[in-house]
């Protein structure tokens, strides 16, 4: 009997793992429409984050094929695009996936913890992330480091860069910090209500209520993975932080007719496993319309 079960086991275990690679390979486009008075005219934005290295086909050609099929007016990237952990310092995956993206749309890039750590651990990594930063702009790519950037006469894109202890595995809750203007102090203040439609590219989405407080009409994270393991009902099992069933591990959520959308990601690393829970590429549909926002039911 004890042996049965084994096997048993066994058999599963074998069967999650197959799945498991085969998830982390075949990603899902999932769409969410957005509309506001304060956008002019219709968009297509296609969001990236979490690649980690990760590659769909030789140079991610199946990735960038499917947004090219999306026909994007712009690629926004949330960050995390490599690993940047125990001394790793590949960048040619990331660079090569932009370098094709760029010379089609125009790309807007917000940093990670990993792109954020090689500065943080500058004794292990120099200065790679200034060799990093700079292929990106070369190629065209505007890269936002507590900066602001205008697309066309009625979005605005910011990328904020989170400080270390926002990023801390302890952490189950926003820090005391966030909550005394924070965000006021290192991006300046957001604008009048009314004002132009405001994108905040921030990778942790654990301070949606800060990030809507500070004026984002749409917040674009990540950082969880969208908890590794999904189970209907429960959402993520844990995050690569070791956080068990959080709530923002992936989704669409809503404050006050602000909106955060966190992507599952597209890679993984540390605990490299996905169950229910392929890799995401996002597409959202900013429309042009009176009132408050529409919520989209699929993401």
């Amino acid at each position: 009997m004890w042996r049965e079960a084994a096997v048993l086991a066994g058999a599963a275990g074998c069967a999650c793992l197959a799945l498991s690679e085969y998830e982390k390979k075949h990603f899902s486009v999932e769409a969410a429409a957005i509309v506001s008075d304060k956008i002019y005219r219709d968009r297509t934005i296609v969001f990236l984050s979490d690649l980690h290295n990760n590659e769909f086909g030789c140079t991610n050609q199946k990735l960038v094929q499917a947004i090219h099929g999306l026909k994007p007016d712009a690629v926004l990237c949330g960050g995390d695009m490599m690993v940047s952990k125990k001394g790793s310092r590949d960048i040619q995956v990331p660079l090569r996936l932009f370098e094709q993206l760029a010379a089609r749309y125009p790309v807007f890039y917000g940093n990670g913890n990993h792109e954020n750590r090689m500065t943080w651990r500058r004794d292990i990594y120099g200065n790679l992330y200034e060799e990093y930063k700079g292929a990106l702009q070369k190629m065209g790519v505007t890269y936002l480091e507590d900066d602001t950037v205008p697309l066309g006469e009625d979005i605005l894109i910011t990328g904020v860069d989170l400080d270390q202890d926002f990023y801390r595995k302890a952490l189950y809750q926003k820090l005391p910090d966030m909550e005394r203007g924070y965000l006021r102090k290192k991006l300046g203040p957001a604008g009048e209500p009314g004002d132009r439609f405001r994108i905040l590219l921030a990778h942790s989405p654990l301070y949606f209520e800060a990030y809507a407080d500070w004026g984002a009409d749409l917040t674009l994270s990540g950082h969880f993975h969208g908890g590794t393991i999904r189970i209907p009902g429960l959402g993520g099992v844990m995050t690569p932080q070791y956080q068990f069933f959080l709530p923002w591990c992936a989704g669409d959520f809503e404050r006050d007719g602000k909106r955060m959308i966190v992507s599952r990601g597209l890679g993984t690393h540390s605990i490299n496993i996905r169950l229910n829970n392929r890799p995401q590429l996002a597409v959202i549909y900013l429309k042009k319309k009176q009132g408050m926002f529409e919520k989209a039911d699929n993401l």
